[in-house]
């Protein structure tokens, strides 16, 4: 079972740590690896202790033999967590699959979260038809290669304006995405594919949790975020105007104030 990986196939190779103070996880988007969140770890480095880790087959983080899907990865960030002596419970933020990895961390790891940030995500599972286009687009990866997955997601993953007016956010996406393995990037699209049903454990979430969405988000829109809203008790919403799908890459600045305003609000509670 691809939701069996053990807890240790995490190392160092996969974690970039920096900054002192409260700890701060950052969990990244398909097909994208811990680079993506630069911008969030320069911005928030200076008052939080932030470890930014890879996803399995990402980056720098070995692909398991047998597969693995997002409970598996939250548990090797678990077991990650525990085995470097990371003080807990801490903050933990996913955007798009790394949003379905932190819902899945608060639901097996509850007594490791303090707060959450689910930004451009949802709780609800693949539909049949887009479980069907994950089928496709493995078929069309393994016969192409990862540039098959980039370029058909690139113009739905990123907002009008990016497209319009952020040239280097467009370069940066394509240079990332290539730079993945073709084994690796079927392996994220099975565990997206095959991620659970969140929206049973919404209600169980008991910590502050802030939801981000960009209003040009058309892969997760801001209904996905106004249902996950309105599932967990107490969550915020704070919509990013100009941004897509990732928005902390699209505006940096307003994704990064959001987010500074939300820790530090919690800092003493």
């Amino acid at each position: 079972m691809r939701n069996a990986v053990a807890q240790s196939c995490l190392s160092s190779a996969a974690v970039l740590s920096e900054g002192e103070g409260p700890p701060v996880v950052l969990l990244h988007a398909f097909p994208l690896d811990r680079g993506m969140w630069a911008g969030q770890v320069a911005a928030l480095s200076g008052r939080y202790r932030v470890h930014a880790i890879d996803a399995f087959g990402f980056g720098g983080c070995e692909l398991p033999a047998g597969g693995w899907g997002v409970e598996s990865m939250a548990d090797a960030v678990a077991g990650w967590i525990v085995a470097q002596k990371i003080p807990t419970p801490l903050v933990v933020c996913g955007l798009s699959m790394g949003g379905y990895v932190a819902l899945a961390f608060a639901r097996r790891h509850a007594n490791h979260v303090k707060a959450l940030v689910l930004a451009d995500t949802r709780a609800e599972p693949d539909s049949d038809e887009a479980r069907a286009g994950r089928d496709a687009a493995i078929e069309a990866v393994e016969a192409h290669g990862s540039v098959a997955q980039v370029e058909a997601m690139l113009p739905k993953v990123l907002g009008a304006t990016s497209h319009a007016d952020r040239p280097g956010v467009v370069s940066e996406f394509r240079r990332t995405g290539l730079s993945q393995d073709k084994a690796a990037v079927v392996a994220g699209l099975i565990a997206l594919r095959d991620r659970p049903d969140a929206r049973p454990g919404l209600a169980a979430i008991d910590v502050p949790t802030l939801v981000l969405v960009g209003d040009e988000d058309t892969l997760t829109p801001p209904s996905a975020a106004e249902a996950l809203v309105a599932g967990i008790r107490g969550a915020k919403l704070v919509v990013l105007p100009g941004a897509g799908h990732l928005s902390n890459l699209e505006t940096p600045d307003a994704f990064n104030a959001a987010v500074l305003d939300f820790l530090d609000g919690i800092g003493s509670k």
